[in-house]
């Protein structure tokens, strides 16, 4: 479990994040709502320990994270950050091997090899694997860095707006793999995501976030309500059930 206790950041004296508590599920996909600047990725950077907070604690399983040496931490909780630049020239399969450095240090084995196979599989990217990252689409070098999050085979997955840069179809695709990670192989997802329909239909849980500050935090069909979104987002937004999934029609 992660176990997040009064989070405080502040950029230039501005508070960011305001004493953010919160605990995330096992084995289920917790989505990070909320509008710009609520501080959903700042939140997921401190879980990750990409930046450090101001104050607070972040537990996973219950040791403080500033505990964990960096390959150890590596084991536990793979991320991918919206904004991914590569200086050298890799192809896919290349990419998506580097997410066995933790366990590798560069020295791949077999069993290294097959984790990366089964990502690629995964993200259906076998028939261009030998294509370099600056061939691919936005949303193909997308897809391809999922990938790479899939093969550091972690219990801990976090994303920070995977969709981005992604048409409908790859949208739906990802968030059937993220479903899949964490219904079959029990991996516990958290997720920064803007479509709050995409949140609803794959979420089991759901944290809202408003001026650095959660607002509303439980399972998906007790958040995706009207009268809670129209707190978060300032708008009306209508609830319809389709095939026992909720969708979120905006009125502006």
């Amino acid at each position: 479990m992660v176990e997040v206790r009064n989070l405080f950041k502040k950029y230039n004296n501005k508070t960011v994040v305001e004493d953010v508590s919160l605990e995330i599920v096992k084995g289920k996909i917790t989505s990070f709502i909320g509008p710009n600047g609520a501080g959903k990725s700042t939140v997921l950077s401190m879980i990750s320990r990409l930046i450090t907070r101001d104050s607070g604690e972040v537990l996973i399983d219950g040791k403080d994270m500033v505990k964990f040496k960096s390959n150890e931490l590596a084991k536990k909780i793979a991320i991918l950050k919206q904004a991914n630049h590569i200086n050298i020239r890799l192809t896919i399969r290349e990419l998506v091997a580097f997410g066995r450095f933790p366990y590798s240090q560069g020295k791949l084995t077999k069993e290294d090899w097959s984790y990366v196979d089964e990502a690629i599989e995964y993200m259906e990217l076998a028939d261009m694997q030998e294509k370099f990252l600056d061939q691919l689409s936005g949303g193909q070098q997308q897809r391809a860095f999922i990938a790479m999050v899939i093969a550091q085979n972690t219990e801990y997955v976090l994303l920070d707006e995977p969709l981005n840069n992604l048409d409908m179809k790859h949208s739906v695709q990802i968030m059937k793999v993220l479903r899949r990670l964490a219904d079959d192989l029990g991996k516990t997802v958290i997720i920064v995501i803007h479509d709050i329909n995409f949140a609803s239909c794959y979420s089991d849980y759901i944290v809202a976030l408003k001026d650095g500050k959660v607002v509303h935090n439980g399972p998906t069909e007790q958040v995706i309500d009207s009268v809670v979104l129209k707190e978060i987002y300032d708008m009306d937004i209508e609830i319809q059930t389709i095939n026992d999934k909720k969708i979120c029609v905006y009125f502006t």
